[in-house]
């Protein structure tokens, strides 16, 4: 169980950390924003995604508002086509569903 939240924490420290070196996400996509897309992939190159089961869980603990932003940068054509494939998991769940 340590080893589990030393790794939890470790994450989540990277994960703070690459978004305050990355200035946040002003001005960009939330696609783009490792803090809200690392969930959703199993390595941390963001290269494999997760299982269908484990990608609805992690929309699902995203705000409202996360969501919804996905979901519109994902209708974007240059900003959906490069995250294709994580957009295309996101319409199947039926957009903010």
């Amino acid at each position: 169980m340590n080893i589990k939240m030393l790794s939890m924490g470790a994450m989540a420290l990277a994960m703070m950390t690459g978004a305050a070196l990355a200035g946040g996400s002003t001005g960009t996509s939330a696609l783009d924003d490792p803090a809200k897309m690392t969930p959703f992939f199993t390595d941390a190159g963001m290269k494999t995604m997760k299982s269908d089961d484990e990608f609805k869980a992690a929309w699902m603990a995203l705000t409202e508002e996360d969501r919804a932003s996905m979901t519109k940068d994902c209708g974007d054509n240059v900003i959906g086509k490069s995250h294709d494939n994580f957009c295309a998991k996101t319409k199947q769940l039926g957009g903010a569903n």
